[in-house]
This record gives structure tokens, C-alpha cells and sequence, in this order.
């Protein structure tokens, strides 16, 4: 989902006290690179290598710390940062430690983070000299000596972790520690372009984190693809993350032995085979020419030297990141992948020499269509959630936005061919869920109305008459759903009967019946004209008062699942009551199928 330009993920785990013998012991003032201190506000998801959300990973930014929800979500506000550095760490038992450094954008910050699990890749001994392999090629070489955390020795049995990152692997970015920002040998910053890395994790027989002894030292063996070795050299520095600074940290060199980097370190962290290159922070925002923002928005930006990086714009449209200094660059931007991953915007853009802001005017086309979807969300009691966030799902992906005072805003690019998504809204207060609704776009605009979070009902209909000044009616109680081939007074076609009366005391009904067409039965209905024999469309107006006259009110059943599945439909439009005053309506239908 949502990373920002050379702006990496994290596993690794923390190092331990003989790391301190590998560090220059004067102060570095490498931390002034970062700028003043700010504050801003992260939302994120926490995934596994099988893009299952992970629940109950702790998340942490500086002294802020939350856990994820079922969800795998997180969101952390006015968190303290810096304008050119914030790192995000994430936590969970079975897992490598991951984490996120990225250059702050002004709006919500969003972020992915992808745990890897703890996979032993073989056992040895204390005082026994043994070199752990994996299918890849990659291995590491260990001479026997070790410590526990506390720096006292280990003597006993210890298995050994180790993962391998590809960087022709698609999914590596969202695996990477930090971003690939580094401090060279010199105190000076770099970005860096990975041939390969390497992390290592030894742990005892209790299942305490060990590291190699002081005074011994192992050998790592990174494979590199074949489609890097042209630019391979012969020797590379060796860059290790510091999991508590969030950053990389030259130390020593590694040697291209055939297809393979060989190196030696003297303790065990993330270890990365990169060339370094001088580095700016470019923040670019994508907007149409009338100014409007596009968010959710695949930016990339390719270096002849130093590949592509990518990342996806926020709700103001801008996405941060590092690019290297005094080299002229290209800029492309994306479709999503369900319009087929087409550039909508290409260019030239560059050098740059200090850090620069851009802006990306995109035309828009017949094909690719800016959506705004809008709508309120509170809870049972009609209360504003005030601690909340959404899920946008649109084809395969996914896009979150936080809920603060009971309204929300999602701005995005979308393909013709395309025009479903579905929207979860979440109060992370109250634990509380809507559940996931399917919707159509109503272009440019999509109004969703007042979402409540009740995990109580699992089924509503909800419309509001005339806007703020008019009325709103929530029905949640005996509710009727039924739809199936059957005769009536305007035929024999798909017919769809829904239902609902509200609660004891209460004069709001509501009636729906609808001839649909032949399966998959989705789609748009304008107003069921009852005159006209076998005609497709649906009606509402029972209940409410609506006549035939003026009815302008459109349908888009989005979902019509089996016997005990949701039905859901949308619909807005405009209409005159039996008295000719005109109206306008909005709803939302979510309700479950039942037997005919």
C-alpha cells in the first residue's frame, strides 16, 4: 500500500553492547542532517510476507508507542520528528524486528511496514567453527566465540536466522530497514543503491538474543542478481543499520567474488552491500491543472546510476524522499494496478543540487477519472468519531485515511473500466466497525453518507432527505431482504424486495422493489417505471412520499450475494413528493439476503 520515494522497511534486530568497539567514540553531528524538530501525524499498516495483516505489533516513534489493531493498522498523532528524518519501529514476537525512516511530508504520513518471520536457517555449538547456508547461496561463516546481551560469554547450542534481500524483488521495499540513507565513514549523509543485503540473528537455547564475541568476527557471503552485475564493482562498502538511530552506517568493505559479495563484521545486524551516491530531498506534489490534489498516487523517480525508487502521494498529493545530487532524473507516474499500471505522466526533471519542492500538473483523461469520496462517520449514538480512520478498497489495493472530527475525505485517480470500491470505516475508541459496504462511484463525487460504527448491526438502510436541514433515518430492525425470479404486476423478471421497519415508536418504514437485469444483476437502475411492461429499474417511494413525476434518483447495486451475503446498493438523485415540492435524496443499503 504506501510508501514513499526511497523510503524503505526495516528487519533487523537491536545490537548489542560490543557494538559500541565498531563505533567512532567522538559525537557525531550527523543528526543535525535532520532539521528541527516537528510534529506530525502517521497512520500505517503492519503486514506479513503473505500480505496478512499482523494484530498487537507494537509501533513505536520516539517516546509514542501503540499496538495494531485486527486490522494490522496503526495511527499515531502529533508525533515528535524531524523535518528530514522520522523513524517508525515495529515490533511483534516471531517476527524481525521492521521498521520505516522517511522524510515527513506535511499532511498524513502513511506507511507499510512488512514483518518477516523468524526462520531458522540451521543449529551449531559454541567453540565450533560452522558456516549456515540458505537456498539462495547466501551464508555466513561463524568461528565459535559469542555473548549474551549483557556482553557475558555463551557456551551451549544456538540456531541461526537468516534472511536475504533481493533488490530485483518486488516486494523489497516494503522489507528494507529504514530508507537507504546512510552516514559514511566521514560523518557526511548518502543515499545508497543496494546490490544486496543480509540480516543475521543468533539466538540461544532460551531463546536469548546473542552476537559474535569481541575480538572474533564472521564472514557473509550476499549473492547478487545477474541483472546487477554489470554494475557491480569489484569492491563495495559494507553499511550496517543502526536499529536505535534508523539509519545506515558505513563499516569496512566487502569483495565480488564471481556472483557473490564476501565480507567480514564483527557483529551482527542488517548488513548492506550499496554504492553510495551524494543526496537531496525532493518533496513532489501531483495535481490536475485546476489544482486539485491526487492522492494515492504511484510516484517513481529513476537515476541512470542509481535505479528507480517509488512511493505514493498522500491527501495533499506530495511524496518526500531522497534523490541523488546533480544527476538529471525521470519522473513517471501511475495508474493503479486494476487500469493496468499505466503511465499517465512522464518527464524529465533535475539536477538538483539542494533540497527542492516540484509540482506535476497531470492531465486528465477519458480513462483516468478524479474521484472525491466524502462522508460522516459516528457511532451507535450518532456521536462524531473523533479517534478513527477509513479503508478505501479499490481493485487489490488498499487506502487509509484518519477520521478526526466525524468526516473524511479520499481523493483519487480511478480508470473507466473500474468504478466499484468498497469503504471500511474503523473507531479505534470503542473497537467498533462498520464492516465492509461495496459502493459505485458517482463521479466526480461520491457522498457515502453517515457511516455508523455498531458492531451490534450487522444490517441497516440509511438515507438523508434535503441534506444538513433535512431529516436523517437509520433502519436496523426487522429488516426483509429477498430477490428471485418471480410474477408480479410488471412481469416475470429478477425481482428485489427490501424491507425495513424501525424501532418500536418510531414511523420510518421503508420499502424497496426493483427489477433487475439478468446475472451478475449489478449495476445502475434509474426509477422503475410500473407502466411500462418488463422494465429494469427500482422504486422507493412507498414509504416515503415520492411520486413518478421529476424522479431523478439513481441506484448502483454494487453487491447482490446469496442467501445469508450482503445486498448493497447506493442511490441519490432528486425528486418531487405527491404535493410537487422537489427534494433530494441519499442512502446507503446494507443488508443480508434472505430466503425467498
Amino acid at each position: 500500500m504506501l510508501c514513499f520515494i526511497g523510503i524503505m522497511v526495516s528487519c533487523n534486530k537491536d545490537r548489542l553492547p560490543n557494538d559500541a568497539q565498531n563505533n567512532n567514540d567522538t559525537p557525531s553531528d550527523f543528526h543535525e542532517n535532520f532539521g528541527s524538530e516537528i510534529t506530525r501525524t502517521f497512520i500505517g499498516n503492519v503486514i506479513d510476507s503473505n500480505q496478512n495483516p499482523i494484530e498487537n505489533a507494537t509501533i513505536s516513534i520516539g517516546n509514542d508507542n501503540v499496538l495494531t489493531d485486527e486490522h494490522g493498522v496503526f495511527i499515531i498523532k502529533d508525533a515528535q520528528v524531524n523535518e528530514r528524518f522520522a523513524y517508525i519501529k515495529a515490533e511483534k514476537d516471531g517476527y524481525i524486528h521492521g521498521s520505516r525512516s522517511l522524510t515527513p511530508s506535511n499532511g498524513v504520513n502513511k506507511v507499510t511496514i512488512m514483518l518477516l518471520e523468524e526462520t531458522v536457517a540451521g543449529s551449531t555449538t559454541s567453540g565450533t567453527e560452522e558456516t549456515i547456508s540458505i537456498a539462495n547461496g547466501a551464508s555466513v561463516s561463524l568461528e565459535g566465540d559469542y555473548i549474551k546481551e549483557d556482553g557475558s560469554p555463551y557456551s551451549g547450542s544456538l540456531d541461526v536466522i537468516i534472511h536475504h534481500l533481493d533488490p530485483t524483488d518486488e516486494t523489497v521495499e516494503l522489507q528494507m530497514p529504514g530508507m537507504l540513507y546512510a552516514e559514511n565513514e566521514d560523518n557526511e549523509e548518502r543515499m545508497l543503491q543496494t546490490l544486496g543485503m543480509l540480516a543475521v540473528e543468533l539466538r540461544g537455547s532460551g531463546g536469548e538474543d546473542l552476537n559474535i564475541a569481541e575480538g572474533s568476527s564472521a564472514e557473509i557471503k550476499i549473492p547478487v542478481d545477474a541483472s546487477l552485475l554489470s554494475m557491480a564493482p569489484n569492491t563495495i562498502p559494507l553499511w550496517y543499520f543502526d536499529e536505535d538511530k534508523g539509519y545506515w552506517i558505513e563499516e569496512g568493505e566487502a569483495t565480488l567474488v564471481g556472483n557473490h559479495y564476501i565480507g567480514t563484521v564483527a557483529h551482527f545486524s542488517f548488513w548492506n552491500c550499496d554504492i553510495p551516491a551524494e543526496a537531496t530531498n525532493l518533496c513532489v506534489t501531483v495535481m490536475n491543472v485546476d489544482e486539485t490534489a491526487f492522492a494515492n498516487t504511484k510516484v517513481t523517480i529513476t537515476s541512470a546510476t542509481f535505479g528507480t525508487r517509488s512511493g505514493y502521494t498522500n491527501e495533499l498529493g506530495e511524496v518526500c524522499g531522497l534523490v541523488p545530487s546533480g544527476e538529471t532524473l525521470e519522473i513517471n507516474i501511475y495508474d493503479f494496478a486494476i487500469c493496468g499500471s499505466n503511465v499517465i505522466f512522464t518527464g524529465t526533471i533535475g539536477p538538483f543540487s539542494s533540497d527542492d519542492t516540484l509540482a506535476v500538473i497531470v492531465d486528465e483523461t477519458s480513462n483516468i477519472i478524479h474521484e472525491t469520496v466524502t462522508g460522516t462517520f459516528a457511532d451507535c449514538n450518532e456521536n462524531p468519531i473523533t479517534n478513527g480512520y477509513v479503508v478505501l478498497t479499490y481493485g487489490d489495493q488498499q487506502f487509509f485515511d484518519t477520521v478526526e472530527d466525524g468526516t473524511f475525505e479520499i481523493n483519487m485517480l480511478r480508470c473507466s473500466t473500474s468504478d466499484s470500491f468498497s469503504i471500511e470505516a474503523i473507531d479505534t475508541d470503542n473497537l467498533q466497525t462498520t464492516g465492509q459496504i461495496n459502493y459505485t462511484f458517482s463521479t466526480p463525487e461520491t457522498n457515502l453518507g453517515n457511516l455508523m460504527s455498531c458492531n451490534t448491526i450487522t444490517e441497516f438502510i440509511q438515507y438523508n432527505i434535503d441534506g444538513d436541514s433535512g431529516e436523517n433515518v437509520l433502519i436496523a430492525t426487522n429488516i426483509n431482504a429477498t430477490f428471485g425470479e418471480t410474477d408480479n404486476s410488471n412481469g416475470t423478471g429478477n425481482n428485489l424486495n427490501i424491507s425495513g421497519q424501525g424501532e418500536a415508536g418510531s414511523n420510518d418504514c421503508f420499502y424497496l422493489f426493483g427489477n433487475l437485469n439478468d446475472a451478475p444483476h449489478t449495476g445502475t437502475y434509474d426509477n422503475l417505471d410500473y407502466q411500462v411492461q418488463d422494465d429494469t429499474g427500482i422504486n422507493i417511494g412507498e414509504c416515503i412520499g415520492i411520486s413518478q413525476t421529476n424522479n431523478n434518483i439513481i441506484y448502483n447495486v454494487t453487491a447482490l450475494g446469496d442467501v445469508g451475503e450482503y445486498i448493497d446498493i447506493n442511490f441519490s438523485g432528486t425528486y418531487e413528493d405527491y404535493n410537487g415540492n422537489p427534494h433530494t435524496i441519499s442512502g446507503v443499503i446494507h443488508v443480508l439476503r434472505d430466503e425467498l
